[in-house]
C-alpha cells in the first residue's frame, strides 16, 4: 500500500515535507477572501523591507494554482463526483464491514485498506475533527486512484478553502502544509524563524501498527 501510495497521483501532496511556519498560516487565514471576480482566493502577509520595516506582501491562487504546487495532475474537466455505484462498489471490494447505506469508518476496511484510509484523511482532508470518519470526498478521491479514474481533486480542495474563506467567525487553520505550499511558491522571501515551526503529527510504525490491528485485537 506504501508502494502504491508513493507512485499514485497524490504522492507529492500526501508526503511533500515543507516546513510550516505558523505566523504566515496564521496571517493568510486571518486576512483570506475570496474573489468571485477573479475566482482567486486573496490574502495579505507581511515581511522585511530593506530598511528592515515590515511591508504587506499580496498573495493570491486559484485552483490551477494547487494543481501545480501540489502536482496532483488533473484538470478542470474532470469531476468532482464520483458514481455512487461505482464508490459503494469499490467498498465492498475493499474489505468494508459495515452497513452499505451507513457512514464510512476507517476501522470497516480490511488493513491494508485502513492504512490508506488514513493516510488519505489525515493528508487530504479539510477537517479539524472526526478522523476516523471518511468523508464522502475523501472516498471519492480513493476511487479515483484505486480505479484510475479521473477526479479533480484540485477543484475538491479549492472549494473547501474557499468555504473556509466564508465562514466568518468559523474560519480555521485548514491545510496547513497545503498553504505553506503555496505560499513558498508565490513568495520566495518570506521571513521564516525556526521558533515559529509548526509541528505536525507523522505516520510513523506505531500508528501503523495501531490502525491495521486486528479487531479482536483491539478488544483486548
Amino acid at each position: 500500500m506504501a508502494t502504491f501510495l508513493r507512485e499514485s497521483r497524490v504522492a507529492k501532496a500526501m508526503s511533500d515535507k515543507t516546513v510550516i511556519y505558523e505566523p504566515h498560516v496564521r496571517a493568510f487565514w486571518n486576512t483570506a477572501r475570496y474573489e468571485d471576480s477573479d475566482k482567486m482566493i486573496h490574502a495579505v502577509l507581511k515581511k522585511k523591507d530593506q530598511a528592515g520595516k515590515d511591508v504587506d506582501v499580496e498573495f493570491k491562487f486559484d485552483v490551477g494554482d494547487v494543481r501545480r504546487v501540489l502536482d496532483l495532475q488533473d484538470s478542470d474537466n474532470d469531476p468532482t463526483i464520483m458514481s455512487e455505484r461505482l464508490v459503494k462498489g469499490l467498498w465492498c471490494r475493499m474489505g468494508f464491514s459495515e452497513h452499505i447505506n451507513g457512514k464510512m469508518y476507517k476501522r470497516s476496511f480490511s488493513k491494508a485498506n485502513m492504512y490508506l484510509m488514513h493516510c488519505m484523511i489525515h493528508s487530504m482532508g479539510h477537517r479539524k475533527g472526526t478522523y476516523d470518519e471518511v468523508a464522502d470526498y475523501i472516498m471519492n478521491m480513493v476511487t479515483s486512484l484505486v480505479l484510475n479514474r479521473r477526479y479533480n481533486i484540485s477543484q475538491v480542495i479549492f472549494e473547501y478553502m474557499k468555504e473556509n474563506c466564508q465562514a466568518g467567525a468559523d474560519k480555521y487553520i485548514m491545510y496547513p502544509r497545503f498553504i505553506m505550499m503555496l505560499l513558498n511558491d508565490k513568495i520566495k522571501d518570506l521571513p521564516k524563524d525556526c521558533k515559529d515551526v509548526m509541528e505536525m503529527s507523522v505516520v510513523n510504525k506505531t500508528i501503523i501498527g495501531r490502525i491495521t490491528k486486528d479487531k479482536d485485537e483491539k478488544a483486548k
